[in-house]
């Protein structure tokens, strides 16, 4: 029986980068996790623990050897093991020395396949403590640090200078080498609160010990929920509600050990300020959270986190609002400056930035994506004239001052200025809703001419950049056209919008006059988008065969392939869908392989059951016009699933490729009436029984 025993591991650093911190806590720990796996070594759970100067994981139960294990290896074939005197052949021997042994040691290995010569060797088992050091160390190297540095004398290298490692192995210290320190049983609490060194004694009471003797929460997960509360508990205090984002309340808990709560004012005057700009002044430089009334609008006040239990809270309060009112004044003075100039007027400075060098500047793209705007208007029956003018006033906004100090208010900035210069309001709000959706999940632009503009920005964007050769690779996206083309799909089939890619990908491709070859980019482009298309459509839950059966007939409207896609996943839970799908695979496959060319028309049938198909087929030709000049595809698939007994009897009764090459041209000619009845919709033979 092997026995258990849990694993802690922490290394102690000097402040760790906040943003980093929870991506490198979970890359140590599915590292070790990993290494556990390729040792053999069983465990029953695993934790990570990260704080601004530590990493840690425990492993509970881990088991304090690996399993005992025999290896069999296979040899020769026996017929090659001996020579034509019965002697061992030289592969035998060859064999033999391999596994360390004689050649008389060897056993054979019967199979129905035949004999081979074969060996069986009881591997001895290491023990966890030799295994652990190499596992830790090599998760340490493969940790995504985009820059190591070095400190003092020594050659390792990390993020930042480490100063401890425990390595603890149930009571025992694991006694190794660690980025050049010597691993022990100690660890340090807070800096300030409980600078002192702590011995633990057991894996499994770190998070405790630490709590208790040194004032530190090892927990990220728990270290989120306090501030959480406490952040919601201080906003109480003043009437308001904490406005808390998840990116930032990770970067506190990434910033605090020991997460003390500090409600803050700023001067009432900066609330005329658009909120966007107070919400990221506070958040973005100084880490704070807003907070808002029961209204939505913003208070005059913040809340930030200390990560020390001041004896004078007071005046980290004040230090603090003496830091946010410059900010709050610069912001303010951008909003003053930005305003005495219109956005139109910047139009021409767009002349000056580069979009990309073989494209253009970005004054290049906006004349581009204009013509793009009021071509999908024209398309949508939309107002043109708004279109244009939102896709001229689009990128505007980057040559404001407040964009210029936050680049992630562009566009929400646009519509700000645009309502201040009294633009329709459909223009201002486009401004904004040109960049979404802005990520998985997140909505597309609510308003049509917000819509026609996110999907001229993105086309533009694609096509120009396939133009010139810079197509992702791999991991490598530095212009996001995957996100780019998922955005397109959304947009288009979430506000179920009737618009050609072909077409689309066609126009685009026509303003971009450096293009020797615009056909192949827009080949390029269309299946980029539809491959994007798959991975949404799978995410949606459709399967890949009910994609490809989609994809097959080649739909150019993301909304009409959606609704496409909705009628074969219908089809495929009636009880005729699996018959059909394997008639029609069938009946494509004869056409395919036939060299008699099938009839122009359906002339003479023979047997009973080919003229009843023939009558049944006419007259569901008939039924099924209406129903896809609507785009109604399931009601087209559940009028051609009554075809099926008459599809069945014709191939009980009925031989296709007869002697007779015009009775077979005719028969040809009712399958291929059929198929091309069933390809109005979709290539059900792609579905899979």
């Amino acid at each position: 029986m092997i026995e258990k025993q849990n694993l802690l591991f922490e290394l102690g650093s000097e402040e760790l980068p906040p943003k980093t911190l929870l991506k490198l806590s979970n890359a140590l720990l599915s590292g070790i996790i990993q290494g556990l796996n390729a040792a053999e070594l069983t465990f029953t759970g695993s934790k990570a623990y990260a704080t601004p100067r530590r990493l840690a994981v425990l492993i509970e139960n881990l088991a304090t050897s690996q399993p005992d294990k025999t290896v069999e290896k296979r040899g020769p074939a026996l017929q090659a093991a001996f020579a034509p005197d019965g002697s061992p052949s030289k592969a035998a021997q060859g064999f033999a020395a391999s596994c360390g042994t004689t050649f008389d040691q060897l056993e054979r290995l019967k199979t129905d396949k035949g004999e081979w010569l074969s060996f069986t060797q009881a591997v001895k088992s290491q023990a966890t403590e030799e295994l652990i050091p190499d596992i830790i160390r090599q998760s340490i190297a493969n940790l995504p640090i985009a820059k190591r540095m070095r400190w003092g004398s020594f050659t390792t290298e990390f993020v930042r200078p480490v100063h401890w490692a425990v390595l603890l192995f149930g009571d025992k210290v694991i006694e190794t080498e660690i980025l050049g320190l010597k691993t022990g049983a100690a660890t340090q609490g807070h800096r300030f609160h409980a600078p002192q060194q702590i011995t633990l004694t057991k894996p499994e009471d770190y998070a405790a010990a630490l709590y208790s003797q040194g004032r530190v929460i090892a927990d990220v997960e728990q270290r989120k929920t306090i501030i959480r509360e406490a952040a919601q508990k201080a906003a109480d205090a003043v009437g308001g509600i904490a406005h808390i984002e998840d990116d930032l309340l990770e970067e506190i808990a990434a910033l605090n050990e020991w997460p003390v709560p500090i409600t803050g004012t700023f001067d009432p005057r900066y609330l005329e300020l658009p909120p966007e700009v107070l919400i990221t002044t506070m958040q973005t430089n100084q880490k704070y959270f807003p907070v808002e009334n029961t209204d939505g609008g913003l208070l005059a006040n913040f809340i930030t986190f200390s990560n020390i239990e001041s004896t004078n809270p007071k005046s980290i309060q004040q230090g603090n609002e003496r830091v946010v009112t410059p900010r709050l004044s610069d912001a303010e003075f951008f909003w003053n400056q930005d305003r005495k100039k219109n956005l139109e007027d910047r139009l021409d400075s767009l002349r000056n930035v580069i979009f990309q060098e073989s494209l253009g500047t970005v004054y290049d793209k906006t004349i581009r994506v204009r013509n793009l705007a009021k071509f999908i208007a024209g398309h949508l029956n939309a107002d043109v004239d708004l279109a244009e003018r939102a896709a001229l006033l689009a990128k505007t906004d980057l040559m404001t001052e407040m964009v210029g100090e936050f680049g992630n208010l562009q566009g929400i900035m646009g519509r700000y200025y645009a309502t201040a210069e009294h633009e329709p309001k459909a223009v201002a709000l486009a401004l904004e809703e040109q960049y979404f959706p802005k990520q998985s999940g997140s909505p597309t632009a609510s308003s049509t001419i917000g819509q026609i503009l996110a999907i001229a920005e993105k086309i533009d964007t694609l096509v120009g950049i396939f133009a010139v050769g810079l197509i992702p690779t791999g991991d490598k996206d530095p212009y996001a056209l995957r996100r780019a083309a998922l955005g397109i799909l959304r947009t288009i089939i979430e506000n179920k919008l009737n618009i050609s890619i072909v077409e689309l990908t066609e126009f685009a491709g026509a303003q971009i006059k450096t293009d020797k070859d615009q056909s192949a980019t827009a080949d390029r482009v269309i299946d980029f988008i539809f491959d994007r298309l798959k991975g949404y459509c799978l995410d949606q839950g459709y399967t890949a065969d009910e994609f490809d059966a989609v994809i097959s007939v080649n739909p150019a409207e993301p909304l009409d392939f959606m609704q496409r896609l909705q009628a074969v996943k219908a089809f495929r839970q009636l009880p005729e869908a699996e018959s059909l799908a394997a008639a029609n695979k069938r009946i494509r496959n004869i056409l395919k392989k036939s060299d008699t060319e099938p009839a122009s028309s359906v002339g003479a049938l023979l047997e009973p059951q080919e003229k009843q198909l023939l009558q049944t087929a006419l007259q569901s030709a008939d039924d099924i016009k209406p129903l896809l000049a609507q785009r109604d595809y399931q009601a087209t698939l559940n009028r051609l699933a009554a075809l099926r007994n008459d599809v069945d009897a014709f191939f009980d009764h009925v031989m296709v490729m007869t002697d007779d090459l015009d009775l077979r041209a005719n028969r040809l000619a009712l399958l291929n009436l059929l198929s091309e009845q069933f390809l109005t919709c979709a290539d059900i033979s792609k579905l899979q029984s």
